[in-house]
């Protein structure tokens, strides 16, 4: 109750802005939401009418940045957020992944990350926008004070544990600028487009673990993962991924089960995506 409580005061306070308030809010890196439930970030996502405030021109595909808004039915009042949006239409074609696939694969890891329980990953849905089709993904505010460059090769849990999330991703683009910190110590994953590929493409800033035996925890959550394959994580990768990238998933934690270690690098490719940072 108390949770909800604070997420109503927030919103009042956010809804006493005016239009160009929110904006300029966004535009300076402000999730003007607050402290937003996932539950109520993902229906907002998904449902609220999304405008485009601004664009990240450092993005090397068309990404922007805006604002969500929904409207109680019974009242004026409403719910607003601020987000990212990554349309299809604006993905720069790759030569080792298929057109037209980077936002469906950024939701199929924020699938995984939420079947594992784990919280690795922002809110992320799949749905229609100013520029058609795309990722609509909670802005997060992070903490301007940590170093990554100097934090990246610690051995903190919360890194440790998307070393994990990106061996079953398979993901080829894990750079330390992909690497949000928050106020209140967590650390997510962003920016998870060059991920489920068929053939091995891990590459990552993240190897402190190589070749280290997986502990209890991160052991159940991969046979967790590996269960509800089989059932409702399953049902929701083949509506984003290709079968053989879902086999694929499977055959990634398979391996991690079997082997109870992190894994090594591959000497015969790249181990880190560049520029790391």
């Amino acid at each position: 109750m108390a949770d909800l409580r604070a997420e109503d005061n927030a919103q009042r306070g956010v809804l006493s802005l005016t239009r160009e308030e929110m904006e300029a809010a966004a535009l300076a890196g402000r999730q003007v939401a607050g402290a937003i439930g996932r539950e109520m970030a993902l229906q907002i996502l998904r449902e609220g009418e999304l405008v485009v405030v601004g664009r990240l021109l450092s993005a090397s595909n068309a990404t922007f940045f805006g604002l969500v808004e929904q409207h109680h039915p019974d009242g004026p009042a409403g719910i607003v957020a601020s987000c990212v949006y990554k349309p299809i239409r604006g993905e720069r074609p790759l030569r080792d992944f298929p057109d037209e696939t980077l936002a469906c694969r950024e939701v199929a890891a924020h699938a995984v990350s939420e079947a594992s329980g784990w919280d690795l990953i922002p809110p992320t849905v799949m749905r229609d926008g100013p520029f058609g089709r795309g990722m609509a993904q909670l802005w997060m505010e992070v903490d301007e004070s940590v170093d990554l460059m100097a934090i990246v090769g610690d051995d903190l849990p919360e890194l440790r544990r998307i070393a994990v999330l990106d061996a079953v991703l398979n993901n080829a683009d894990r750079k330390g600028g992909h690497l949000l910190p928050l106020s209140d110590g967590r650390i997510l994953g962003i920016d998870n487009g060059l991920c489920f590929a068929v053939e091995p493409k891990l590459r990552t800033v993240l190897w402190r673990w190589r070749g280290q035996p997986l502990d209890g925890d991160e052991i159940a959550v991969l046979a967790r993962l590996r269960e509800d394959l089989g059932a409702g994580l399953g049902e929701q990768l083949r509506e984003l991924l290709a079968p053989m990238e879902v086999a694929a998933t499977a055959r990634r934690i398979d391996a991690l089960l079997a082997h109870r270690r992190f894994p090594l690098p591959d000497p015969n490719r790249p181990a880190v995506p560049w520029p790391p940072f």
